[in-house]
Order: C-alpha cells, then sequence, then structure tokens
C-alpha cells in the first residue's frame, strides 16, 4: 500500500493529509495557538474534590477545570506527588528515579478524598482535548511514547503490544527490555519493536528517561498552573508512529519544515530521509494533489460512494448515527439479498474511512440494509473489522443485530473534525443582496493600483477563481498585461479551486497576504 503524507504550512496553522493509494484517510488541522495537546504535562493545582463522583477537578491554566477520576490517578500517585514536592522545593536533582523509594499503592476501590486536598499540586498529563463545554481529561499516571516504546515512569511492569502474536518474540523482547530498564520504571513494547535489535531499543529507551528527567529540572520552584513538557507537535508524532509502515513520500510546502521533519527522521530513521520532498508549485498543495476536492466530498452531512450508494452522518450530544442508503444502484440480475450484501460491503469501507478521516469517537451507530441471512451479517462485520484494523484509535466493533444496526465505539482524544463544505452564495455572500458583479474588474483595478503607487508594491500575486483567473489571463494582450504595463509592475494571477467565483486575495513578493 502507497502512504503518502502531504503537509500544508498556512498562516493559521499546519494542516497535514495522510494518502493511502491516493485517497485521503486521515486529516489533521493543527492551529498555531493550541495549547492544550495529549500527552501535554503540566503542574497543575487542586480546585475541587466531587467525593460523589470520586474526582477532582485541577487547574491547568484552562478556563475549564480539567477532569481527574480517582482510577486516573495511577497506582503510584503518592510516589508522584511526593517527587513533585522534592523536585519543586529542588531536592531532587542529584537523586536519580531508579533510587527513588516508593510509596506503597493506593487502593483500587479508594476515595480520592483520601489522596488529594484542595489547593495541593499535582503533576498530571493531558489525556483528552478540551471538547465542547468540557475542560481537559486528565491523568497523573505519566506516560512518555518513543518509537519502539511506552515509558511509565514510578511503574515496574513490563507489557507488550498484543499485535505481536508471536510468542517467542513476546518473551524475547520482555528478555531484552528486562536487561536495560532502569528500577522504577513501566515500559510498554510497541508493535514496530517487533524483530528490532537491543541497541535500537536501549536508544529509545534513553530518549524517553532524559525526558522524564527533565521534568525534575523544570520542576524546580515552579507555580501551579503550569506546562512542563508538550508532547510532540501532530507532524512528528504522525511520523513517529506511522514511518514504521510503507512511507513512499512526505510533501511539505515549506523548506523550514521539510529541514526539520529531515533532522527529525535522520534521528529516528536515517534510511528514509530521502522521502521528504519540498513543494514550490504555482498551487496550493493540496489542490495539487486533489485534496482539496477529497475533502469537499468527504465531509458534510451526505457523503457519495461512486457507485451511487450514499451515506448520511449525523451527531447528536450522546452519538454519531450513520445511514446507508442504495440510492440508485440496483443489479437486475440479483436478487435482493445478494444487493443488499452488495452495497453494505461497499459501505463498511467507506466508513472505516470516514470515522479515521473525521476522527469521529465515542459511540456510534450505523443502520445498514438488512439482511436476512445470518452468513452474510457475518460477512459484513468481517470486512468492518479488516478495513478498522488499520485505524489506530482503540475501537471495538459489535455484531449486526437482527435490524441491521452495527455498534462502534472508538477511542476519543480530540474533537471530531468538522469541516463546512458549503459556500456561500457567491452573488450576496450570504447577505441575500447582491453586489453589481460588473464592478468586480474595476474593484481589482483599484486595489492593484493602491498596492503599486500607494503601499510601493511592485511584485505582486494575485489569487482567483478559475473563472476569474481565465478572463483577467486571456486573450492579446489581455487585462494582466494592460496592468502590468499601464502600473509598471510585475503581476502574477494563480488559479484557485477553492476560492468562490467573485473571491480573490492579493500577496506581496514574500507570499504574505495584503489584507484589502
Amino acid at each position: 500500500m502507497d502512504r503518502d503524507l502531504v503537509i500544508d504550512v498556512n498562516s493559521s496553522g499546519v494542516d497535514i493529509a495522510l494518502l493511502e493509494d491516493k485517497h485521503l484517510v486521515e486529516l489533521t488541522k493543527e492551529k498555531s495557538n493550541k495549547k492544550y495537546s495529549v500527552g501535554d504535562v503540566y503542574l497543575g493545582k487542586v480546585r475541587k474534590l466531587m467525593p460523589g463522583l470520586n474526582a477532582a477537578f485541577v487547574n491547568v491554566g484552562y478556563e475549564k477545570d480539567a477532569f481527574l477520576h480517582y482510577l486516573d490517578l495511577g497506582p503510584q500517585v503518592r510516589s508522584l506527588i511526593k517527587y513533585t514536592r522534592l523536585a519543586s522545593a529542588g531536592k531532587i536533582s542529584t537523586l536519580p528515579l531508579s533510587e527513588f523509594r516508593l510509596e506503597a499503592d493506593i487502593e483500587k476501590t479508594g476515595k480520592i478524598s483520601e489522596v488529594l486536598s484542595i489547593n495541593q499540586p499535582i503533576l498530571v498529563q493531558i489525556a483528552k482535548e478540551p471538547i465542547s463545554t468540557k475542560g481537559p481529561r486528565i491523568s497523573s499516571e505519566i506516560s512518555f511514547a518513543g518509537r519502539y516504546l511506552v515509558l511509565v515512569p514510578l511503574a515496574d511492569r513490563i507489557s507488550v503490544s498484543q499485535k505481536i502474536k508471536s510468542f517467542d518474540e513476546r518473551k524475547r523482547l520482555k528478555r531484552l527490555i528486562k536487561s536495560i530498564k532502569p528500577n522504577n520504571f513501566g515500559v510498554i513494547v510497541r508493535t514496530a519493536a517487533e524483530n528490532k535489535m537491543v541497541a535500537e531499543l536501549d536508544s529509545d529507551l534513553k530518549e524517553l528517561i532524559e525526558k522524564w528527567q527533565s521534568i525534575s529540572k523544570k520542576l524546580n520552584k515552579v507555580e501551579a498552573p503550569k506546562k512542563i513538557v508538550s508532547e510532540l507537535d501532530r507532524t512528528s508524532a504522525m511520523l513517529r508512529d506511522h514511518l514504521n509502515e510503507s512511507f513512499n513520500n512526505i510533501h511539505i510546502n515549506d523548506s523550514a519544515l521539510a529541514e526539520e521533519v529531515k533532522t527529525f527522521i535522520k534521528h529516528i530513521a536515517p534510511e528514509k530521509v530521502g522521502i521528504v520532498k519540498s513543494y514550490s508549485g504555482s498551487k496550493p498543495i493540496f489542490e495539487h494533489f486533489g485534496i482539496d476536492k477529497q475533502i469537499k466530498n468527504s465531509f458534510g452531512k451526505i457523503v457519495t460512494i461512486k457507485s451511487g450508494v450514499y451515506l448520511i452522518i449525523e451527531h447528536t450530544e450522546a452519538m454519531h448515527t450513520i445511514d446507508v442508503n442504495s440510492g440508485h444502484r440496483v443489479n437486475k440480475d440479483k436478487n435482493q439479498e445478494s444487493n443488499s450484501l452488495e452495497v453494505n460491503l461497499e459501505a463498511a469501507t467507506e466508513i472505516a474511512r470516514q470515522l479515521r478521516l473525521r476522527d469521529i469517537g465515542g459511540i456510534i451507530v450505523v443502520d445498514f440494509i438488512d439482511m436476512t441471512e445470518a452468513k452474510h451479517r457475518r460477512q459484513l462485520f468481517l470486512r468492518l473489522k479488516e478495513e478498522m484494523s488499520r485505524d489506530k484509535a482503540k475501537h471495538i466493533i459489535l455484531h449486526p443485530s437482527k435490524f441491521g444496526l452495527v455498534q462502534i465505539t472508538r477511542q476519543r482524544v480530540r474533537p471530531a473534525m468538522k469541516i463546512e463544505i458549503l459556500e456561500k452564495c457567491p452573488v450576496c455572500d450570504g447577505t441575500g443582496e447582491s453586489k453589481p458583479t460588473v464592478l468586480i474588474i474595476d474593484q481589482i483595478e483599484n486595489n492593484l493600483q493602491y498596492l503599486v503607487q500607494e503601499q510601493n508594491e511592485k511584485k505582486l500575486s494575485i489569487t482567483a477563481h478559475p473563472f476569474l483567473h481565465a478572463y483577467l489571463t486571456r486573450g492579446l494582450p489581455s487585462l494582466r498585461l494592460k496592468w502590468m504595463w499601464h502600473y509598471k509592475c510585475r503581476l502574477n494571477i494563480k488559479p484557485s479551486s477553492s476560492h468562490h467565483f467573485l473571491e480573490y486575495h492579493f500577496f506581496n513578493k514574500n507570499n504574505d497576504e495584503l489584507k484589502m
């Protein structure tokens, strides 16, 4: 399977698209001002104890307090509190964790008021980003993910990913980790570690231990709430998690980020540095790779599949619902049961892609077309399971009910991706009042004249809808050439299918947008 990563650096942040065989399967939008990401470690302060919920609300600097349940404290939370207290006082910088004396585990059925008190500082990690009206969900069982291993400080267990099936390989990995792991550290062996040598595992482990050790230095005389350690940005995290598989190309439209990614890859997989390619084409990078068109077709309430089958995806407060419709897909040579099976199997493939693409989590109920035969329902379940096997998020799929309903639960750690694909009316801009379109050319020329004569911009670019671009650039002499001669400037006009019919934007020689 061909895998390509396309990274679009823009003014609002970084957009990351993962393509499998040219089909868009994951889309991440990382805002440049985003403060709370899964994996970030904070020194928080207990604001409120809720005995009825057996939970606490912790101030980590977000507008809404973070939620910490007793079950998310971790068995060694008392050791963590003690370590945090000593590190904050500057008394632990010379004491490695392997020599730290651990406290007794807390009881599994205990009360949160027995462990925490109001205004107490506590080290926590973001487990779920703020979603809707809720603050972050946090855990005090800190962990750091590497390429091959996950490090869990203040623990002593070694576990191996269940996806590694070979008993001998699991035994070998456990033996290797036991030989290199310091005391008071737990390790979870990731699937990517299969068949890896001890040197690679040891290198990954040392980096993760250094990350933990940096916490004790940063905790010195810090007042809560305060971010202590940041997780990798989504670009690096996606590279770390996906680079283990068949990655063919990484296309980036920003040379600085391309160099950063090369440096990162050189560190974790030197043999793959050549797959990073800097994109400098005239079209926007998402448009060049056909991603914009796929986004327009894949988001929204109704998603149409090529054969005419379509899905209706809706979100309620409690769950997501997906309805499968056959459209005009009817094969006269087959009976209703066979037609239903074909439609359902095709829909299952698209549903698995949609869950990854939109990062839909929580409870999902899918209403497939009814099938009377049990073997066909079994076949549908296996297809859905197979298609979902590539999904990194934890999920559970239940067998289809006799009503054709399939229930899915999928891990939710971030808000579901929601992109508005309906465009404003190009005539009225959503106001219900139309602007005289005959004046659009005069408007562009007036703005051009102002930028050249008043702002001394001698090299400009305009992005416009392809229809408007064609009007401005075709003919001899074209309007573009006339303007260049008249205003003595260099002018480049680029088509952009993502623009509305009458939409245009000016850019200077540094490719910075000029607001008009």
